[in-house]
């Protein structure tokens, strides 16, 4: 599948795209062009309009698409006796700004984008709506370069697989399930409660790099009933938010899958 695109700079390394976003681009300006924003268009060009074809805001409007189509799609397969507005709701909160800057956090895709001096400065590669469109420009070129299957894998990958847990504890749940899908810190929190376990907590236990490139490694805890407390999950990201969001997902996953295997034992003990 071919485009007409306007040249933005050096493609990026094929091999590092590979790697990323599991595709090898056949087309890597596809890529690049995906990853430009509108603010290093104004500055290349401050006199004039710029070309529309010198940024990823095109290609956010296609990516929006395929999103919409490849999300509606899977929650139809995923959860055939659903009713149409309860897939509503779960598509909604999968293709979120909210949700969509979380995975661009969670994939590091702020770390590729072509900014502007000002947007640089201003903490462009970390600000959730912009990392949002870059997600939906990402998707189009895979879409443009390899087809509805190459963006359609990414899309699982990246933005449905790492929610399944909360997914289906809001189809189980209905109504009375409050956290946004992708709010995995909400989602935890209601599952302890359910359960008794009381409220996580989450504790930094270290921080690297420089003033401008930090990591945060966050640890998720819940108290054990004996004065003490006991680790859930670790996991580190470029601010304290984000690493506990992650630790959240990753401790929320486990606690499901260890629910899972206790009714599966039981079941065998009953046998």
């Amino acid at each position: 599948m071919t485009t007409r695109r306007k040249k933005t700079g050096r493609s990026q390394s094929n091999e590092a795209v590979t790697s990323l976003f599991g595709h090898c681009f056949q087309q890597p300006d596809l890529l690049t062009w995906a990853l430009t924003h509108r603010s290093l268009a104004y500055e290349t060009n401050p006199a004039g309009l710029p070309d529309p074809g010198s940024d990823n805001e095109q290609l956010e409007f296609v990516g929006d698409a395929v999103l919409g189509l490849a999300v509606a799609e899977s929650l139809f397969r995923r959860f055939p006796g659903s009713r149409e507005g309860e897939l509503t709701r779960l598509r909604s909160s999968l293709v979120s700004r909210r949700h969509l800057g979380q995975v661009a956090a969670r994939i590091n895709l702020g770390a590729l984008l072509r900014l502007g001096r000002g947007e640089e400065q201003s903490g462009g590669r970390e600000k959730p709506a912009l990392l949002a469109n870059a997600v939906e420009a990402v998707i189009a070129a895979l879409y443009l370069d390899g087809g509805l299957d190459v963006a359609r894998a990414f899309i699982e990958e990246h933005i449905i697989e790492p929610t399944l847990p909360e997914l289906q504890l809001a189809m189980e749940a209905g109504d009375t399930f409050s956290g946004a899908i992708g709010d995995h810190k909400s989602a935890l929190q209601e599952f302890l409660q359910a359960t008794g376990a009381g409220q996580p907590q989450y504790v930094l236990t270290a921080q690297s790099g420089p003033d401008h490139q930090k990591r945060f490694r966050v640890e998720v805890r819940v108290e054990n009933g004996a004065g003490g407390s006991v680790a859930l999950a670790e996991s580190e990201g470029s601010t304290k938010k984000q690493a506990q969001q992650e630790a959240a997902r990753i401790a929320f996953a486990r606690l499901l899958e260890q629910q899972a295997d206790d009714v599966k034992g039981a079941v065998e003990v009953a046998k």
